[in-house]
């Protein structure tokens, strides 16, 4: 995740958004999170391929609550406020991206733009709000732009 000396601080809102990282970042980055006593959801997309099917996901893992409407304005209002599972910082964890944003690269780009100002309304806010979508080292290559 640091090729060129980068060091991602967890606990600095100003670090705050959406990085893309190898599945084997995953683990690291959440023993950092817990670490630092942030909230760290996971959410595997294996398999996942469209929007109803991602919301589904989320909606578990994030454990959204009961009156989540299961659309993409629904979701971003309950990741601008994560009220029911209290916590100074939040880190997503998202295990095999790629599927989905191989399947269904709409959804994806909606889900990136969502995560993103999800991530800037924290940051905005004091708040330290990291998303990191795993993808394979392919999608890292020049020709290959993971977004």
């Amino acid at each position: 995740m640091s090729p060129h000396g980068f060091e991602l601080d967890l606990t600095k809102p100003t670090q705050s958004g959406v990085y893309f990282v190898g599945a084997d970042d995953l683990d690291r980055l959440a023993r950092a999170a817990a670490r630092d006593e942030l909230c760290v959801c996971r959410t595997d997309l294996a398999g996942c391929r469209d929007k109803g099917e991602l919301l589904r996901r989320l909606a578990v893992s994030l454990q959204l609550p009961a009156t989540f409407g299961h659309n993409w304005d629904a979701l971003a209002d309950c990741l601008r406020d994560l009220g029911w599972m209290p916590a100074w910082g939040y880190v997503l964890l998202f295990e095999h991206a790629d599927e989905l944003r191989q399947s269904a690269a709409a959804d994806y780009d909606i889900l990136l733009g969502i995560l993103d100002d999800a991530a800037t309304f924290g940051s905005d806010h004091d708040m330290p709000w990291f998303a990191f979508l795993a993808l394979p080292d392919s999608a890292f290559d020049d020709h290959h732009p993971p977004a």
